[in-house]
This record gives C-alpha cells, sequence and structure tokens, in this order.
C-alpha cells in the first residue's frame, strides 16, 4: 500500500486504464506529460519514489538511467481470469503526486489522498454532469484539471474524449472540432479562453458547462463567449492543486461579464476559506487578506519537504476543533455579498517610493481599458529605485501613451507602471498559467537594454526613435536599439520605408532598413542619402 507507480504514457485510453489498474493494486500514481523535458521527466519520477514506471516499448531505453523497472504497457482484452479484487484503500491513503513550481524555482513533490480526490469529484457545487455527457480532455496528465475530466466525468457516468492539443484544435476549427466529437463539457486553462476567444468567439459553443480555471479570468474574454452562440453555463473556478483542483466557484454570467474582473466565487460545499491579514486577524469585508483554505480536499503535504509542509499547512487557528489549513500565498477581498475578488500574489508586493503596493491590485486596474486582452506586473530594480513595469498585450489600436494615460487617471502616481511592455500575448505554461519564468526572463532582457542605453541625439536619430516607437509599441528607444530585436519584422519595415518617404521626403529602399537594424546605423544611412538626393 502507497508504493507509487510512475504512469509515462501519451494522452490515451491506456493511460485511463493504467491510472485505475494502478489504484486498484493500492498504489498511488505519478502521471508524467511525455511532452515535458526529460530532467523535468526525471526529477518527477525520482523526487516521488516510484518503484515502476508504466510506459511504451519505445521509451524504455530513455529511463534506464533512472535505475527504476520499467514495464512496456499496452492496454488489451483480458486473456485470462479476473483476480479477485483487492481490499480497496482507505481515504487516508495516497492516490497520486502532483508538482507545483515553487517560489525558488524548484518544484515540490505534493501527495494528495484518495479523500482529497473523492471531496473534489463529487463536492455536489460543481455544475452536475450527466450519463449522455461527453468531457473533453485537454489539460497535462500532471496538472490537477486532470481530477475533473476523468474522475468527475467517470463518476457521473459521462464518457472522457482525449483531444488533440489545443494549436491542432485551432487548426481544424476548435468549434467544428467540438460539435464533431460531440463534447459537452470542459475545463479549459484560464490563458487557453483568453487567447482562443480572441481568435474565434464561437469556439466553446457547443458545450453545455464550460469551466475555466487556473489564472485571471478576463471580463472581455466572457463577454465574447456570452455573448456569442454559447447557451451553455460558463463557471471561473480558483483552487492552488494544494486543495485538491478548485475550492471556489463562480457562474459568470453577463452582469459578472460587465464587472471590472470576474469574481473567483464562494466556496464549494465543505470547504472553508479564510482571508487573514499579515497579523493574522480575519479581514473585514472589502479589506485584503491572504486566501487560507480548510477542508476535504486540502492535500498531506509535500514529499520530503517537512519545514515547507509545517509552514504551508497550519492548524487552523479559527476553529474549536482541530482541523488543518493551507496558506495559498494569494490575496482576495470580500466584495460584500460573500463573493471574493483575486487581488494577486502576496509575495509579489513591492515597496515603491515608501508605498507597499501588490502588482495584482495594479494589474487589476489596468485590465478595466477596454482595449487591454492581459497584463502582468512585475517589479524591477532594487531599493530607492524599485518600480514596477508592465507587460501588456494591447488591440492594434490602442498605444502605450494611451494606457499610460489612462493608468494616470485611474491610480496614484507611486502605482503606475514606470515602464510598459508590449507582447503579442501572454506567456503561458503548459498548465495555462502566465509563465513567470519567461516574463522574468523578458524583464532581464529590458533591463539590460535600459542599462546600455544611450539617448537619440541627431534629428534624425530622434525621428527614428519616435517612429520605431510608435509602431513598435516601445517605449525609450536608443541608439543601439535593433528594429528587429524589439519584435520588428519585414511588414513592419515597409511601413517604416513609407513612413520615411512621407515624413522625410526621402526614399530608403527595403535593403537599407534591413540591412541596418541598429537605429544609429540606419539614422546615418538616411543622413547619406538625403546628401545624395
Amino acid at each position: 500500500m502507497e508504493d507509487r507507480v510512475g504512469i509515462y504514457l501519451d494522452r490515451s485510453v491506456d493511460v485511463f486504464v493504467a491510472i485505475l489498474g494502478t489504484l486498484k493494486a493500492g498504489a498511488a500514481y505519478v502521471a508524467v506529460d511525455m511532452r515535458y523535458p526529460d530532467a523535468r521527466r526525471d526529477l518527477m519520477l525520482t523526487t516521488s519514489g516510484v518503484k515502476l514506471v508504466l510506459t511504451r516499448a519505445e521509451s524504455q531505453i530513455s529511463l534506464e538511467c533512472l535505475d527504476i523497472e520499467t514495464f512496456a504497457f499496452r492496454s488489451a482484452p483480458l486473456a485470462c481470469p479476473v483476480p479477485a479484487p483487492m481490499d480497496g484503500p482507505e481515504p487516508e491513503n495516497a492516490a497520486t503526486v502532483l508538482f507545483t513550481s515553487g517560489s525558488s524555482g524548484a518544484p515540490k513533490a505534493l501527495l494528495l489522498e484518495h479523500q482529497n480526490v473523492v471531496s473534489f469529484a463529487c463536492n455536489p457545487s460543481l455544475p452536475a454532469l450527466h450519463p449522455g455527457d461527453r468531457t473533453g480532455q485537454i489539460s497535462s496528465l500532471s496538472f490537477d484539471a486532470f481530477h475533473f475530466e476523468m474522475w468527475t466525468t467517470l463518476l457521473s457516468g459521462a464518457e472522457v474524449v482525449v483531444l488533440p492539443p489545443v494549436p491542432e484544435l485551432l487548426a481544424q476549427d476548435f468549434q467544428r472540432a467540438l460539435r464533431r466529437l460531440q463534447i459537452s463539457s470542459m475545463l479549459v486553462p484560464t490563458m487557453v479562453v483568453n487567447h482562443v476567444v480572441r481568435e474565434d468567439r464561437e469556439a466553446f459553443a457547443p458545450l453545455r458547462i464550460l469551466m475555466v480555471g487556473g489564472d485571471v479570468l478576463l471580463p472581455s474574454a466572457c463577454h465574447e463567449v456570452l455573448t456569442g452562440q454559447f447557451h451553455g453555463e460558463l463557471y471561473n473556478l480558483y483552487g492552488p492543486a494544494e486543495s485538491t483542483t478548485a475550492c471556489t466557484l463562480q457562474r459568470v454570467t453577463e452582469s459578472e461579464a460587465a464587472l471590472d474582473s470576474i469574481p473567483i466565487g464562494r466556496p464549494l460545499e465543505g470547504v472553508t476559506v479564510y482571508l487573514v491579514k499579515p497579523d493574522m486577524e480575519r479581514a473585514a469585508t472589502g479589506e485584503t487578506g491572504e486566501i487560507y483554505v480548510g477542508g476535504p480536499g486540502v492535500a498531506r503535504g509535500y514529499i520530503g519537504m517537512d519545514d515547507i509542509t509545517s509552514k504551508c499547512f497550519i492548524t487552523n487557528p479559527f476553529a474549536s476543533t482541530p482541523a488543518r489549513l493551507y496558506r495559498t500565498g494569494d490575496l482576495a477581498r470580500d466584495r460584500g455579498d460573500g463573493t471574493l475578488e483575486f487581488v494577486g500574489r502576496a509575495d509579489r508586493q513591492a515597496k515603491i517610493r515608501g508605498y507597499r503596493v501588490e502588482p495584482g491590485e495594479v494589474e487589476l486596474a489596468l485590465r478595466r481599458h477596454s482595449h487591454v486582452h492581459e497584463v502582468a506586473v512585475l517589479s524591477a530594480g532594487e531599493g530607492n529605485d524599485l518600480r514596477l513595469v508592465a507587460f501588456v498585450a494591447l488591440e492594434d489600436s490602442a498605444s502605450i501613451k494611451e494606457l499610460r494615460e489612462y493608468a494616470q487617471a485611474q491610480l496614484p502616481d507611486f502605482m503606475v507602471p514606470s515602464d510598459f511592455i508590449v507582447l503579442d500575448e501572454m506567456p503561458a505554461t503548459e498548465h495555462g498559467k502566465r509563465d513567470m519564468t519567461v516574463l522574468l526572463g523578458l524583464l532581464a532582457s529590458y533591463e539590460q537594454r535600459q542599462k546600455n542605453y544611450v539617448a537619440p541625439e541627431s534629428e534624425t536619430e530622434c525621428y527614428l526613435a519616435d517612429l520605431w516607437g510608435e509602431l513598435l509599441q516601445a517605449e525609450k528607444l536608443g541608439t543601439g536599439d535593433d528594429f528587429f530585436a524589439l519584435g520588428g519584422h519585414s511588414l513592419l519595415a515597409f511601413r517604416v520605408r513609407a513612413r520615411i518617404k512621407r515624413d522625410l521626403g526621402i526614399s530608403v529602399d527595403y535593403q537599407t532598413i534591413a540591412g541596418h537594424p541598429v537605429l544609429l546605423d540606419l539614422a546615418n544611412a538616411i543622413d547619406a542619402i538625403r546628401k545624395t538626393q
């Protein structure tokens, strides 16, 4: 009992057979997404302490370095009598191990018990599935959304349909694929919904139930879904993996879609949520507090990390009987009617010019702008030079100047980002959450560019800095900046050529622009052409 078995298989019916077999044998499963790099896969299998890995025959060689027994698995009809059933596991026995990202960058192995998974799959607050429903399985096998796709679906007598990856669904027409496969319910990562409805607002129209979770759900995305051909039910779920997939739920209607932000809702039945201030006093209505979660979904803890487990999983100080709480590190506030509004992460607070600022508050304000699709605000610099940098995905018609003016009208000056960086789309992890690693890398590159900044001086240099800034949606361009490194491409280069012709009255061929991507070099080339025309 409680042995761990690795499941290293492609998304297919075999995964479900392997998981059911593992649990029936009294072991816990560790599902590893085959798309993960080998290093991540190896870390998951060794840290979780698996004794056996079920995989394809062709994958066994790649696992030999781990010194873990492997079994070439492929499900098939039984050719021998079914053995007598074993004694079932107890509610407190291990069921599965998931991996969550840690603030240090090292993933943590989280152990969930049978009672945790059952409490979520059976929760009456979740929209009810029926035997005729078909759930589209789209999440990573290593992600906690898989609990809904497998356990809630099977418990309801419904079917699970393994769908192609999202890019393939988009390529073949998302809506048509769902209709063809008769998909009626899905739990979709938030970032997927936020992105997909920008390209096809009717993508989820065939669904009876659409649940969204994993990150901040945009009101604009909800509006696109609800005002189109979708006539089902839309839900916003919130909950860290440590609370077993979800701990709060909000039915989203057009009235919620018209709000500044989509609430994360109320606790699921049997779940307790406290909003707690730093002094461990409960936050009043309207006050921001850290989310502490209690109830049957609270996990056992992290494998081999007793210190971190004891800090994150604490005894409930607000209850008269012994109970455990999970400290999420997320901030929220009660809107006044019992529904919760997500604010941000407690560990992202920054002190800007003497004021303590929660970047999530700034993100919330910027999302209210009608042309902002997505936004992430990070702190940069050190000490007295600490400032906020906003990464934004904007509609083509919007400009940084317009967004800055909006922020200045909505926020106190110390909360207005010093820098705005425009992205085509927000980077996302395989779990559908904002990829903070990528954002931090982009921030580091931006910071390095600022350190190397040399201000434009000549008339042509200043002209190009303004022109590039307008076309590239970038600020504070210097003479050493590279047009293509900043996101420029051939179409924008042709627009640069056209604008130079219109504004300066000189003809610069495309080859000159492409061959002089650094601002100073192109300015010198233009000045040289001016002398000959």
